[in-house]
């Protein structure tokens, strides 16, 4: 499975459950023999494993976005910053760097954690998971609106919210345009617009990929500065 940059126009429909309606399919000479080599489908597996776990994960992702944006940081700052235990810290820091998303230092004492940030594209649904969404997807371990909107709807219309949110803050729709679009009740669209501030507001600074998922918004959005953003994420010690 192939990650390319996608480019959404007027064919496509978002769908209230967050996915992509294509009114034109795929052409089907793109799954041809070497596409479908056990091989090349064996080089694309770790990719999709990386992202299904971190997806499927929320406390994992939040360990990822910490040391996407803040590092290189050490477990200590980990756990101090998102306040977990240390066995829950270290097990997270191993599972990531298996999954080849932390480079670990061990020259140094405490060692040193960093992480590229990771983007995938798929050219065909479209989706696109960046930090930024991952962030978005985290929060729901921290922010109880999160945690509902996640349970009531799920990740798919937690993204579209995350750009309907986006689109919100840069004064092109309203909440009730945001809850029509992605179907959900005008309160919970206030509520998760609101919600998933942190997320775009840490992500446009942090983010390198930010402009992927607001290709046309992402210098417009009135948001605040990161001191002033209930529930982003401390700054590393090593920053300050």
């Amino acid at each position: 499975m192939d990650f390319e940059q996608a480019s959404m126009d007027d064919t496509n429909r978002i769908r209230p459950d967050g996915g992509i309606d294509v009114l034109d399919p795929p052409p089907t000479d793109i799954m041809d023999e070497e596409t479908l080599e056990p091989a090349r489908l064996a080089q694309n597996a770790p990719r999709l494993e990386t992202v299904v776990q971190l997806l499927n994960q929320p406390a994992l992702a939040r360990v990822y976005v910490y040391v996407c944006y803040w590092g290189p940081v050490s477990p200590p700052e980990i756990m101090d910053n998102l306040e977990l235990s240390k066995s829950t810290t270290y097990e997270y820091v191993d599972q990531l760097v298996d999954l080849g998303l932390v480079d670990r230092d061990d020259s140094t004492r405490p060692q040193q954690l960093t992480a590229d940030p990771i983007i995938i594209v798929e050219q065909y649904v479209p989706i696109v998971i960046t930090p930024t969404v991952l962030h978005a997807l985290a929060l729901q371990e921290v922010d109880e609106d999160v945690e509902y909107f996640m349970d009531r709807y799920g990740a798919g219309k937690l993204i579209a919210a995350l750009r309907g949110a986006g689109l919100h803050f840069a004064g092109k729709t309203t909440q009730r345009m945001v809850a029509t679009d992605i179907d959900v009740r005008e309160t919970e669209a206030m509520m998760i617009i609101y919600a998933l501030e942190p997320a775009l507001t840490v992500g446009r600074t942090h983010d390198p990929f930010f402009e992927h998922l607001f290709p046309d918004v992402h210098d417009q959005m009135d948001l605040p500065s990161l001191d002033e953003v209930d529930g982003a994420p401390a700054e590393s010690n090593s920053h300050e």
